[in-house]
């Protein structure tokens, strides 16, 4: 949340933030672990060593809390090989509130 706040106070007024995460749109919350801090062990956990949460349906009430307006596009088609993503990504488009 911490990183919403600052991403939205350093973006220009006119800016958009545009946001690629990890989301499990089957899962209402977000799993993340503080105390998982190997590389391993966050391979094991979040699909990548760098990574340390993955994002639940909750995602967007973090981006809107910190006072964002949301908007998402969804790869498909064309699009998905225009803007070499993979079928299904969901990209999240937020704009100062």
């Amino acid at each position: 949340m911490a990183a919403l706040r600052e991403l939205r106070r350093i973006l220009s007024d006119r800016g958009r933030l545009i946001v690629s995460i990890p989301i499990i749109e089957g899962w209402a919350t977000t799993y993340e672990n503080p105390s998982i801090k190997s590389k391993v062990e966050r391979e094991i956990h979040f699909g990548q060593a760098d990574h340390l949460r993955f994002y639940g349906r909750d995602f967007r009430d973090r981006v809107l809390s910190a006072g964002f307006s949301l908007e998402e596009f969804v790869a498909d088609g064309a699009d998905a090989a225009r803007y070499a993503l993979t079928r299904g990504d969901r990209i999240f488009i937020c704009t100062k509130v």
